[in-house]
């Protein structure tokens, strides 16, 4: 199945704008860390998982949740907003340069991500997350898509 250029340019400008979706929520995600209390945190997510652990104990999603909040201390919460504020921030200026076409964006996506994804796979070893290897998965996707967009905006256009 042959893709025309127009439609591989459409499906690079989506995931570019999922990519900068995904950055908005992990600063909203990092602020919310900034400002809510580890005990705030663990008390809503004891709202929210008490029914669906009652009616089953062993829900994958609710007691995964539930440890989740209950390993948070001061200092990983303050890592975590750090984290996710700094990453956010950064793939929103790269998704910003993307979208505008400025080409010093391209390499520097291509070498963002690529740390991200070594970050991710180092995490993965930890974790051993589905998450993880999908994001990875649609990182690559990304990356390949910029590097393909990255190579024909350099032939049709002088540099920034």
């Amino acid at each position: 199945m042959e893709f025309s250029e127009n439609r591989i340019h459409q499906v690079f400008r989506v995931s570019v704008i999922l990519k900068g979706l995904h950055a908005l929520i992990e600063i909203a995600g990092g602020l919310l860390f900034y400002f809510v209390s580890t005990q705030q945190i663990l008390a809503l997510v004891n709202r929210l998982t008490r029914e669906e652990l009652v009616e089953d104990p062993r829900d994958f999603v609710a007691t995964h949740l539930l440890a989740a909040a209950q390993g948070l201390t001061g200092a990983t919460e303050s890592f975590y907003a750090w984290y996710l504020v700094s990453h956010g921030l950064i793939k929103v200026v790269l998704v910003v340069g993307l979208l505008r076409e400025k080409l010093v964006a391209y390499p520097a996506s291509l070498v963002a991500m690529a740390g991200f994804i070594a970050y991710q796979l180092y995490r993965y070893s930890y974790t051993h997350s589905l998450g993880l290897i999908l994001l990875t998965i649609f990182d690559l996707v990304v990356m390949v898509l910029i590097w393909h967009e990255w190579r024909l905006l350099r032939r049709h256009r002088p540099v920034d």
